[in-house]
């Protein structure tokens, strides 16, 4: 196993309490190498070298584990995956729960694809769709236990594709930058209206990061009401403010 990923292993440990075995580096290495690949043909990552990918993808990923801690079988979904981020990182280290990747740019749900069936990764789907017709359709609505966003939408937006998806008892996990309480705050009437409440703000530290990052940990307390999601884009435009 090459040195840079030996130091993701103890990374992950230090950080959060994640012992990623030989196989599971080499699922990391595999990916890193696919996505820096991919990346010369498609524009899937602004970041193009194998440390910052090991930082600013898969650890940072990885922190998610500060607040998802899940059982076997447990079923996660990723909305606006891109290139698998975090939901494939979080199923490499996590095998035993059902991954949905979502993604709605044809190329990147592609390279997903690719990744899921290159390192076997069982019980992981990946389809090309919007969030909020997916959280209107009754096989995915209400269905599972987790469900993370990284870098996709502010959080009051967000929280509209987000929820639909999760079962009450389910938990939504945004990553966010420094943006983050800021985000949390503003929320509240969107946290409200959907169903959510929000549990706790985790500060993420990345070693050689410059900001703090924050997981914004959401329980899913009531039901959605039926009319949310809105079609695609409404969200966007008209935020839920109370």
């Amino acid at each position: 196993m090459s040195t840079e990923f030996k130091e993701l292993a103890r990374a992950a440990e230090s950080l959060f309490g994640v012992r990623l075995s030989d196989g599971q580096l080499h699922a990391f290495s595999l990916y890193a190498r696919e996505l820096l690949a991919w990346n010369q043909r498609f524009n899937l990552t602004a970041i193009t070298e194998s440390d910052e990918i090991e930082v600013k993808h898969f650890l940072d990923s990885l922190s998610c584990l500060l607040a998802l801690k899940p059982r076997a079988g447990d079923k996660l979904v990723d909305v606006g995956s891109g290139a698998g981020f975090p939901g494939i990182p979080l199923k490499i280290a996590c095998p035993q729960i059902r991954v949905v990747l979502v993604e709605s740019i044809g190329k990147k749900a592609e390279f997903c694809r690719h990744i899921v069936q290159l390192l076997g990764l069982e019980g992981a789907q990946v389809i090309q769709a919007r969030a909020e017709q997916l959280g209107r359709d009754p096989e995915y609505r209400g269905r599972h236990d987790w469900a993370v966003a990284r870098a996709v939408a502010r959080l009051p937006v967000l929280l509209e594709y987000l929820l639909p998806l999760l079962r009450v008892g389910g938990v939504a996990i945004a990553q966010k930058g420094e943006s983050g309480p800021a985000e949390a705050t503003q929320a509240q009437p969107a946290l409200a209206i959907l169903g959510g409440e929000l549990k706790r703000v985790v500060p993420v530290e990345l070693p050689g990061a410059s900001e703090t990052r924050y997981l914004i940990v959401v329980n899913k307390i009531n039901e959605t009401p039926a009319k949310y999601p809105r079609r695609p884009g409404i969200a966007a435009k008209r935020p839920i403010k109370g």
